[in-house]
């Protein structure tokens, strides 16, 4: 049985470790995962890569909702628990995978009318476009895998239980390593290959195994202990509340869509390798930022426990410690990256263009990696104190407004290349911080007293 650790007491570094290391292993895990979509997509052909590249964008529509309705979860049950309200908490959690499984069946169904336009939107008629849109077709079926695994991992989390997904995480990585040459070339002789989108479905049977895992380990936990039927009918005041929670936070996902199509929109006329480049940095990027992800992720559960107990001191203690820890660890990162760039970008592609110009991205990319932590860390917080609508319009600034502006900026008006829109991705996630800083102070004046130490609440915020 997943039993309750209470994060309302205890060392603040201690529950840190607790929560993020597991995270940050399974993320490394998901991240691995990627790597070897990515691997196996270069052993077929560059437009193989691109074509992968291209449908992540689209497909983060649905992650979006996943990370939405989880961190909802989080933050709502966290909330309960700080206090002390356990049947609020069961009964948000019942009704969280209730209305994650109507969402997946309308995004799935959505999303077969959809993706193909939005694919559109990002690339040029081809043999990439062409196999995106094959490779989508298959990746709808994995919607409520996905949504239903990040909503009840959500649930897990607010009760201090990072293991049971990294646990999930690290199974699914081996099973995709197996499932992804099986599927994609067959056995010689006795069952075809079906090429490209095999990737797909390796995907597909591996994040069902992910999703069947955590809402087991869900139904085992401590709160889930006593049956209570009648907390598992549809309640619209519920449905309500967690929307209000999740959307904001969905949104803010969403806009970083936007500046992935943005960013697309520019590369694409530099052609597929460019847009190959884009899409295998982006996941060494984020296998630098997982211990930075395990921490602003643990940052959350914490900080909601402790203030839905009134312990407002422990929220800045915990904010103040993730944002120390992060930018220490994010700065070795950066020094990595300046020396290994080309080196890791040629692991997955012999393309000398697309080793060029994946370097140059990741070069540029190790600059902002410890403001990116700091910006996370402001989110987490956010969402802990239910305020998550002031993350999208921290979003909106930063990867809708500020994206496109300084790509314009730099890439257009200045002419400089490929080399522009990595400029205009760090001009934009700089700014980005300072907005979120000053959004969440004000925030936290008013909530708690102050952002990183008590003062006067300010009145009317």
């Amino acid at each position: 049985m997943t039993r309750l650790r209470s994060l309302r007491q205890g060392s603040i570094p201690g529950h840190f470790r607790a929560l993020a290391i597991p995270a940050a292993i399974g993320m490394v895990f998901t991240t691995l995962y990627n790597v070897v979509d990515v691997w196996f997509a270069g052993l077929l052909s560059t437009d193989a890569q691109a074509g992968l590249a291209i449908t992540f964008q689209v497909f983060f529509i649905l992650i979006a909702f996943g990370i939405g309705l989880g961190n909802a979860m989080s933050a709502l049950i966290g909330n309960a628990i700080g206090a002390e309200d356990f049947t609020g908490a069961k009964r948000l959690a019942c009704q969280g995978i209730g209305f994650g499984t109507i969402v997946a069946v309308l995004l799935a169904l959505s999303g077969i009318k959809g993706s193909p336009a939005m694919l559109a939107l990002v690339s040029e008629p081809g043999a990439y476009r062409d196999a995106a849109v094959t490779y989508m077709n298959v990746m709808l079926f994995a919607t409520t895998p996905f949504l239903l695994a990040f909503g009840a991992n959500g649930i897990l989390s607010a009760l201090g239980d990072t293991q049971s997904m990294k646990r999930a995480q690290i199974a699914a990585f081996f099973a995709n390593l197996a499932l992804n040459p099986l599927f994609i070339f067959g056995v010689p002789s006795l069952v075809p290959g079906i090429g490209f989108n095999g990737i797909a479905l390796s995907t597909l049977v591996s994040q069902t195994g992910v999703m069947a895992f955590i809402l087991w380990r869900v139904f085992r936990s401590e709160l889930m202990a006593h049956d209570s039927p009648a907390l598992w009918r549809p309640d619209l005041s519920t449905y309500r509340e967690i929307t209000a929670q999740a959307l904001p936070t969905t949104f803010a996902m969403m806009i970083m869509l936007i500046a992935g199509f943005v960013v697309q929109y520019y590369l694409k006329s530099y052609g597929p390798a460019a847009l190959a480049a884009y899409g295998i940095g982006l996941r060494i990027e984020q296998l630098i930022l997982l211990p930075g992800f395990g921490l602003t992720g643990a940052l959350l559960p914490i900080a909601a426990q402790n203030f839905g107990a009134g312990n407002h001191d422990r929220v800045r203690e915990a904010l103040a410690f993730c944002c120390k820890a992060g930018v220490a660890i994010m700065l070795c990162g950066s020094v990595f990256l300046w020396f290994a760039a080309r080196p890791l970008i040629a692991v997955f592609t012999s393309d000398p263009d697309v080793i060029r110009i994946g370097g140059d991205y990741l070069h540029v990319d190790g600059f902002i990696l410890p403001v990116y932590i700091v910006l996370f860390a402001m989110n987490s917080f956010l969402q802990a104190l239910k305020r998550p609508i002031a993350t999208v319009w921290i979003g909106l600034y930063r990867q809708g407004i500020a994206v496109a502006f300084f790509c314009w900026i730099f890439a257009r008006l200045l002419d400089l290349g490929t080399w522009g829109v990595w400029f205009g991705i760090a001009a934009a996630v700089t700014t980005g911080l300072a907005l979120s800083i000053f959004v969440a102070d004000r925030t936290a004046r008013r909530l708690i007293g102050g952002l990183f130490r008590p003062g006067l609440p300010a009145q009317g915020v």
